[in-house]
């Protein structure tokens, strides 16, 4: 993700590609001192959109840490549904993590 005009970095996005099941998982990063600017919900839109119309996706999953609510907070802003928790799910820093999975169906196919 970087910005359109200077073509600084802001942060990362990307999808896997599970052809055979016609999903992706997706995963983002945004430096902490872009938060809370709309780049990771209109970053998450688009590669949403160019998977549903370019590449055929049927789904699009994402998942969180249930300790860091604004990651699930852009999920929801490009329409993906809460799918369930998994608890302590990721062992991080001597602690394990909950980790929260949304999901979104390509109802356009």
């Amino acid at each position: 993700m970087t910005d359109k005009n200077s073509g600084q970095l802001f942060g990362a996005i990307g999808i896997s590609n599970h052809k055979q099941d016609k999903n992706g998982e997706m995963g983002y990063w945004i430096g902490e001192e872009f938060w809370g600017n709309g780049y990771g919900t209109e970053a998450a839109k688009a590669v949403i959109e160019f998977v549903f119309k370019e590449k055929d996706y049927h789904r699009v999953y994402a998942r969180h840490f249930k300790s860091n609510p604004a990651s699930g907070k852009i999920m929801k802003k490009c329409g993906m549904i809460y799918e369930g928790t998994l608890k302590d799910h990721i062992y991080k820093n001597d602690s394990f993590e909950d980790v929260v999975l949304y999901g979104i169906i390509n109802l356009m196919r």
